[in-house]
């Protein structure tokens, strides 16, 4: 009844207004790439003094992106508005197309906004990215969603090249993703959406959330988003007939069968990617079981409820941020991986539905099924702390060879400030060497991925050529600086393989020739040939092996090439 009577609201409120595709075939339906954009278009038109349609960069699929800006001022100034303390909000919709919740709530919300029906608070401007994913969009089907209850057709998940684009905002392999930096740095938002549909298990909620994740953005943001805004934003879900839980981070067993923890969404996920600028971030993830009618209705109002506290507390999220952004002193510790604390959980009130494992008809082994005829509530632990599972000391810069020009350009598109040695200089730096690594086996969105290393840590001073880049620390870009440039770090570019060339070895040795050099070596460096013989003694398969004998003494001499395993970024400590 409720499903319906939302309907009948609806297509009342805009027989005299502009009606979005959900709307006009019954809330069966969402709309195709062409028809969103049109969307917009018209409704730019309609209200020049409130509203404007920006075209900005690239994708993947030949199109450009779109922004759709709602400013009450009429300034449209984005930089202008942010220094005037507006508060900026930004929603992204479309990343996986097959989810299209989010881009007819959004049209929804814009036209409801701009039309009366809703308010925007006036220290807010509120932009949109209809739909980012445009290749997804374009390539529609009916099938690729297969768990998922409507549309009737949709979207794909992966963009014009296959790539996962939530799986992009470090590597930035899409330009897509280049287009998106332009668009976060231009509206720099205090609070940033993401728009998406749930996979997993079965419960009561028509919508989850996927808040930032409070310890690893930090305090003071971290404390307020745990403390404060998520739990007044549940509230008033439930006050607009949508319940609303966590994020059900579980795979084929059932919630409450020992709790479940929060997702960590690390940096190459959008709301961790916007977190390393101290923006504070929610990913909505409807349920995909639930009627389409019922998922749009409830990522409506979650957009409404962010925007009522937004209204109140947005000079209070600036001072936030501003304080969490501001963090990196040299010296200091600075967590760059982290790991669920299994000691630590609190109790929360989950409504879902029982579920047995049972014989399968289809395999003959056990397989999980719910059982909607018997729901429950019942307390169960949820697990969101987090701990650093490593830490280094924040230097004061990092220097840059010039030749590393893909991770420069990254940087450089995502606002770091920077200066250019204007002569070869030598500097006493800190730098890493790669003792040892382990990939993926298998490629993961285009790469193979450095899931463990270690490292060795040396001082001493490094040439460096007129041209080369320096990054400091104390700017705003800094947190995202020293994530994506320690090579340890989660997401870094290092275990994205940005480096991969200094793991491989470009120069070697004809054994025969090396012999009598080898020879001297060991003659001329005393240290090292008891080094060698004690190696000799004590591992008795070197000791069989002439080449890696011989190789021994190679790496430990002059004539090994020093690049190989040198990580090229280099730390300033002081």
């Amino acid at each position: 009844m409720q499903r319906i009577l939302f309907l009948i609201i609806l297509i009342s409120f805009t027989s005299k207004a502009q009606m979005t595709p959900f709307e006009s075939t019954g809330g069966t339906e969402t709309g195709t790439y062409p028809e969103v954009i049109s969307f917009y278009q018209d409704l730019a038109r309609q209200f020049p003094q409130s509203a404007k349609l920006l075209e900005m960069g690239s994708t993947d699929s030949g199109k450009k992106l779109h922004l759709f800006i709602i400013d009450l001022s009429g300034s449209f100034n984005l930089k202008e508005l942010q220094a005037a303390g507006k508060t900026m909000v930004l929603i992204n919709n479309g990343i996986h197309p097959g989810e299209p919740d989010g881009i007819e709530a959004s049209m929804m919300l814009a036209r409801d906004l701009l039309s009366g029906k809703n308010a925007l608070p006036e220290n807010t401007v509120l932009s949109i990215l209809p739909l980012y994913n445009i290749g997804g969009a374009l390539n529609r089907n009916s099938t690729s969603r297969v768990n998922q209850n409507g549309p009737v057709s949709y979207g794909f998940r992966g963009n014009a090249r296959n790539y996962d684009l939530n799986r992009d905002f470090i590597k930035a392999d899409t330009r897509n993703a280049f287009s998106f930096y332009e668009i976060f740095h231009l509206v720099n938002p205090d609070v940033f959406i993401d728009t998406h549909v749930s996979n997993g298990a079965d419960y009561q909620y028509p919508i989850t959330h996927l808040a930032t994740q409070h310890n690893r953005i930090g305090s003071p943001m971290g404390n307020y988003i745990h403390d404060q805004f998520t739990p007044e934003l549940e509230q008033l879900m439930e006050a607009s007939g949508n319940r609303i839980t966590p994020y059900v981070n579980v795979f084929n067993r059932t919630p409450d069968e020992r709790g479940f923890s929060q997702f960590m969404d690390a940096p190459r996920y959008s709301t961790g990617y916007a977190a390393l600028f101290g923006t504070l971030g929610f990913m909505i993830e409807t349920h995909m079981l639930k009627p389409f009618d019922v998922r749009v209705k409830s990522s409506y109002d979650f957009l409404i409820n962010v925007l009522k506290i937004v209204g109140r507390d947005g000079a209070k999220i600036q001072t936030l941020r501003r304080e969490t952004t501001s963090g990196l002193v040299p010296g200091t510790l600075h967590p760059i991986d982290w790991k669920l604390d299994e000691a630590q959980s609190r109790k929360i009130m989950f409504a879902g539905y029982e579920g047995t494992m049972q014989k399968s008809e289809v395999t003959g082994l056990d397989r999980l099924k719910y059982d909607r005829n018997a729901p429950f509530e019942k307390e169960i632990p949820y697990f969101d702390t987090f701990i650093p599972s490593k830490e280094i000391i924040v230097p004061s810069a990092y220097v840059i060879p010039q030749g590393w020009h893909t991770v420069i350009d990254r940087l450089i598109a995502n606002g770091a400030v920077f200066t250019r040695l204007q002569a070869d200089t030598t500097i006493a730096v800190e730098s890493y060497r790669i003792n040892e690594v382990s990939s993926a086996s298998n490629p993961y969105e285009g790469h193979f991925p450095h899931r463990s290393m270690s490292v060795t840590r040396h001082e001493g001073t490094v040439s460096f050529r007129a041209g080369d880049y320096v990054f400091p620390l104390s700017q705003k870009a800094g947190r995202y600086i020293i994530e994506t440039l320690e090579p340890e770090a989660t997401d870094s570019f290092f275990r994205w393989n940005f480096f991969d060339t200094i793991l491989q070895q470009k120069e070697g040795f004809s054994p025969y020739v090396f012999e009598d050099l080898a020879l001297q070596i060991l003659k001329e460096s005393p240290s090292l040939n008891r080094e060698f013989q004690k190696k000799k003694s004590e591992e008795p398969e070197f000791s069989q092996n002439w080449y890696a004998q011989l190789n021994y003494i190679y790496e430990h001499s002059e004539y090994y090439e020093k690049a190989h395993m040198q990580y090229p970024v280099y730390r300033i400590l002081k």
